[in-house]
């Protein structure tokens, strides 16, 4: 499922794919480059944070090493 996201800062859509109707994680705005913390429940979007690039990086690399492991 292609989920949109309409950027707080810009105000650009964009969409990502989405497996399960929840997520929890980062978000980097394809125009404005803003960083943001996300939730989703349901299909839909509950909050949106800023982020500095530091916590954005930390995120990133949970977010990537919690999918490492779901694949294998």
């Amino acid at each position: 499922m292609i989920f949109k996201v309409k950027c707080p800062e810009c105000d650009a859509e964009s969409g990502f794919s989405l497996v399960e109707p929840d997520y929890e994680g980062p978000y980097r705005c394809w125009k404005c480059r803003g960083a943001f913390t996300i939730a989703i429940e349901n299909n839909e979007l509950k909050s949106c944070e800023p982020l500095s690039q530091e916590e954005f990086d930390r995120q990133q690399a949970a977010k990537d090493l919690r999918d490492k492991f779901r694949r294998g």
